[in-house]
């Protein structure tokens, strides 16, 4: 009798143990990676990163002046042409987040929607994260500044964009994204329309440092592009800087040649030559808190 209660009970054991295998397997299948990136943001790239569920975060970008002008105004911290922007989001379901900002240049209004479509796994079930990301900017200006064709459906522009990323390791992630531009009513020396490119990443050396990299470029399609000249036609927007991030905080500086600070900004207005360091500094804040 003894004999058959041990023998029991160590099947019991033995079957207990491989479901609890077989459940924490299946979980690490699951299990999205560990921190792809700190934040949802990478100089005015958007990552793939999500916050977790009641999440709400407050950021502030701002971009000083040209950096031409060398020690006279501070390479551009003390110039005139400084552009900031203020937004909140809030991530209302588990990998869907919304959000509300406001731009000084042209007093942009955006509001933005970000879901993660899918997640990169720890086991590698699933490779890379794919990421969709939109908002709808609405110009702001007094109508004296925008004239007499600028009615409400005319200050709107748009901007759409998929994100794929994949973290390598524990100190490099990177990703790459496709987007489109269209602006209902523009100067007529630009285009509505307008596709790019680009990718991003992040190589972190500590615990909370990094330095990380940006490459959008407008995607100039002949067949689209009916009214630019070849002097007004969008430059690369091109950025790298250092991060320090503590989890709920982020503090990135940085250089990059946009004045602009929305997307579909630098995709469709950005004159500034990379090549022939027309740089500006740029920093950005966040701030989360999870309820």
């Amino acid at each position: 009798m003894k004999k058959s209660i041990i023998l029991i009970a160590a099947t019991l054991i033995v079957v207990s143990g491989n479901t609890k295998a077989q459940e924490d397997q299946t979980t690490k299948d699951n299990t999205p990676v560990l921190s792809p990136f700190e934040h949802t943001l990478l100089i005015d790239d958007q990552t793939g990163m999500i916050p977790d569920k009641r999440t709400f975060s407050m950021t502030i970008q701002h971009r000083f002046g040209m950096m031409d002008n060398g020690i006279s105004d501070l390479f551009g911290i003390y110039s005139p042409g400084a552009n900031i922007r203020i937004g909140l989001d809030y991530t209302i379901l588990n990998r869907l987040d919304i959000g509300y900002g406001l731009t000084k240049q042209n007093m942009y209004n955006d509001f933005q929607i970000k879901w993660a479509a899918l997640q990169q796994t720890i086991s590698g079930s699933m490779p890379v994260s794919v990421t969709l990301y939109g908002n709808m900017a609405i110009d702001g200006r007094n109508k004296d500044q925008l004239g007499i064709y600028y009615d409400f459906l005319n200050r709107l522009s748009y901007f759409s964009q998929v994100i794929v990323g994949r973290k390598i390791n524990d100190w490099l992630t990177i990703q790459v994204h496709g987007s489109f531009t269209h602006y209902n009513i523009i100067d007529k020396n630009f285009d509505h329309d307008r596709f790019g490119v680009g990718g991003s990443g992040r190589i972190k050396f500590s615990s909370m440092s990094s330095v990380f990299f940006q490459f959008d470029t407008p995607l100039n399609i002949p067949s689209m592009v009916k009214n630019t000249s070849d002097s007004n036609l969008s430059k690369p927007n091109v950025g790298f800087g250092y991060e320090v991030s503590t989890g709920y905080h982020s503090f990135q500086f940085y250089l990059l040649n946009s004045k602009g600070i929305l997307p579909q900004e630098n995709y469709m207005f950005n004159l500034n030559d990379f090549s022939k360091g027309e740089f500006m500094l740029g920093f950005t804040i966040i701030r989360m808190w999870s309820f």
